[in-house]
Formats: C-alpha cells, structure tokens, sequence
C-alpha cells in the first residue's frame, strides 16, 4: 500500500468528474457529474450540425469524462444528468466569411466555442439544431459516425430493425432495406474472425434517411423501442456508446427540448 493510500480516510469516496471539472460553466450545472447519456446527446448534436463529432471537442470531452465514470461505477449507463437532463444540449451556427463559427452549450451555458471551415455554396447548412426536430433517419446516420468503425452484430441489426419500424409504423421489413440489410450484416459477421474484414455500421448506415421508405421526428416511444431491442441481443447490458440506440435515444431527448 502506498503512502498515500494510507493516508487517505477511510470512508473517503472518488469523486465523479463534473461539468465544473472540465468546462468553464456555473451553478447547478457546474455540480452535476457527466453521464453517458448526456455524452450521447453531444454526439448526436455535433454530428448532426457537422457531420461528424469534433476531435479534441465537447463530445469527446464528454465521453472521456462520462467512461471514466461509469467505469468507476459512479454513475449508471443511462444516466442522465440532472441539469442536462432537463434542459438538454445545443449545437448553434453562425456563418463568418469563409467560416462557421459553432456554439455547443449544455443546459443554456456554453461549454465550447471555435469555427469550422464553411461548406460551398451549393451545401445547404445544417440550421440551427433547436428549430427543427430529428429523424429516426437522421439519428441513424449520427450513429454511422459517432460508431461507424463498429462491427455490426445482432444487437445493432435488431435495434436498426426497430428503427425501421418506427419510422414506417409497420412490421413489415422492407426487402433490401436497412433491417434487412443489417440482418445479413450481422449474420455475415458472426462468421467471419477478422475484425477488419466484417461489415461495419457505417457501411450500413451511412445514408440512411434516403434508404427508409418512410421517415419521422424520434420520440420517446420510438427511442424506448430502439434501446429495448439493441440491450434484449446484447449479453452486455449496456447500450454501445454512440451506436444505434444511444444515438436515437439522444435524438428524442434533443427533441422533447425543442418542443418544451
């Protein structure tokens, strides 16, 4: 044992990494440990305003922050943070000449500031993300990003499947569409040893709102639904850190803030 194990107290327990911690940010936000759940909406948020999440950038601050304390077991996979819970996250843009310059803020306080290099012309702008609602579709392709290097296994292909359903109000699984498509994925896979040679969510995914036959704004119902099927095929019981589940759920919490 170390000097300083036994110096410590007994009865003194580790700490969760708060957004205090790690933002310049105030109040009750400032006290509320980071959660998986809060990681995942940034995620989506960043993918969504820019394609993809932003290396080095709030998101991945978050999910640094967030493993490393469910890791420690200091808060629970689903977890969301009081504060960020309630009041949630927001990407905004603002176009400069020849630059986009991105605000990220968690419950009303900004955690991020920079600029990005401004799309041609002819590319339409992702608005910004609290005046319209996401898609199941748009969700899906989130997922292709802040996951796209993961293998696809049953846990995604069944959690895609319930994507589609949602999206389509039906059972009926479209032939050649993105259920059946991650179904064989994923039974390709289980036959295959090398990682690198399996089909990945990205392949799947990418594009996924043109390959829906119908698509509609995420709800809670549609999320609960999603998460449900991607943890009833996984032997972990944990949804996969930016993947199908947690990118859908994370997109109904965006929005429900949109309509309060």
């Amino acid at each position: 044992m170390s000097k300083e194990q036994e110096g410590r107290p007994l009865d003194e327990k580790e700490e969760p990494i708060k957004y205090g911690d790690v933002f310049n940010v105030s109040g009750d936000l400032a006290s509320n440990p980071i959660t998986p759940q809060d990681a995942a909406m940034m995620q989506t948020a960043e993918s969504m305003a820019l394609g993809q999440t932003q290396k080095g950038g709030p998101a991945a601050v978050m999910q640094s922050a967030a493993t490393r304390n469910e890791r420690a077991g200091l808060v629970g996979h689903l977890d969301f943070s009081d504060v960020a819970g309630d009041q949630g996250v927001n990407v905004t843009e603002i176009d400069v000449p020849g630059r986009r310059k991105i605000t990220e803020s968690v419950a009303g306080q900004v955690v991020g500031k920079y600029y990005v290099q401004s799309a041609p012309v002819e590319q339409v702008a992702v608005e910004v993300i609290e005046q319209s609602t996401i898609t199941i579709g748009e969700a899906l392709e989130a997922s292709a990003q802040s996951a796209g290097n993961k293998a696809v296994d049953q846990s995604d292909a069944s959690a895609i499947e319930a994507a589609e359903v949602s999206a389509t109000g039906t059972n009926v699984i479209t032939p050649g569409g993105l259920a059946a498509t991650a179904q064989s994925a994923a039974t390709y896979n289980a036959r295959v040893d090398r990682d690198e040679d399996k089909i990945k969510l990205r392949d799947v995914l990418t594009g996924a709102t043109s390959k829906l036959p119908v698509d509609k704004a995420v709800t809670r119902e549609d999320a609960e639904g999603v998460v449900s099927a991607e943890l009833r095929n996984n032997p972990n019981p944990v949804t996969q850190p930016g993947g199908v589940a947690a990118s859908v759920a994370a997109a109904a919490r965006l929005n429900e803030s949109v309509n309060v």
